[in-house]
Order: structure tokens, then C-alpha cells, then sequence
């Protein structure tokens, strides 16, 4: 079971990489919505032996070319409301809001409602 949790913005997003009890695979970084960048992040999921599903947040359109790009080579994505992961990420104890944060965040929340997704 891992989690790939990406907080996308226009032309880039954060990227995190997590397994339960918040072992993480890849510590958070910066991907451009290029193909080179996308790529990147496929080449990097296709390795892993377990299930893996990536998780990201509805932001209008610039999610498309991620959620896309992805699911043309078959990976699970699971795009899910701003307002849901809004409400789950204030039930932390943990405040602050950066891209590479926001990553963990949602990363745990692909970890915690694994059999929802």
C-alpha cells in the first residue's frame, strides 16, 4: 500500500511519496507538468511492488494534465474534492501551509481512506 500524494499547482506540483504509519518513500518535491517531469513520476510509481494510488486535489484545470498523463498508462488516480481534504486536513494537529506539506497531507489522506478511494 502506497500512497502518492500530489499538490498540484498551474505548471508544477508537489509530489510525496508515502506507505502506513507515515514511513515515507519519497520525501516531498517539485515536478513540472512537462512530459519529461511526468515521466519522471510514472517511471518512479512503476517501480514500486505494492498497489499504489496517487491521490490529488480538483484545481480546475491543472490537474488535467497529471490526471491524464497518468491514467494513459494506467495508473490509479483519485482526484478528490478541495472542500473534503480542507475539512480533513483541519482535524490535524499539524498547521501550515506549503505545497510540500500540503503533499504530505494529502498523502496521508490517500493512506487513511485507502478503501474509499
Amino acid at each position: 500500500m502506497i500512497s502518492v500524494g500530489v499538490d498540484v499547482s498551474k505548471g508544477k506540483s508537489a509530489i510525496c511519496i508515502m506507505k502506513p504509519y507515515g514511513e515515507v518513500l519519497e520525501k516531498p518535491y517539485e515536478l513540472e507538468h512537462t512530459k519529461i517531469g511526468l515521466r519522471k513520476l510514472a517511471d518512479l510509481i512503476f517501480k514500486y511492488d505494492e498497489e499504489v494510488r496517487v491521490v490529488l486535489e480538483a484545481t480546475g484545470a491543472y490537474h488535467l494534465p497529471v490526471l491524464n498523463y497518468l491514467q494513459r498508462y494506467g495508473i490509479f488516480v483519485s482526484v478528490i474534492n478541495p472542500l473534503v481534504m480542507k475539512k480533513y486536513s483541519s482535524m490535524s494537529i499539524r498547521k501550515g501551509k506549503t505545497d510540500k506539506m500540503d503533499a504530505i497531507k494529502i498523502a496521508n489522506y490517500g493512506i487513511d481512506n485507502w478503501t474509499r478511494l
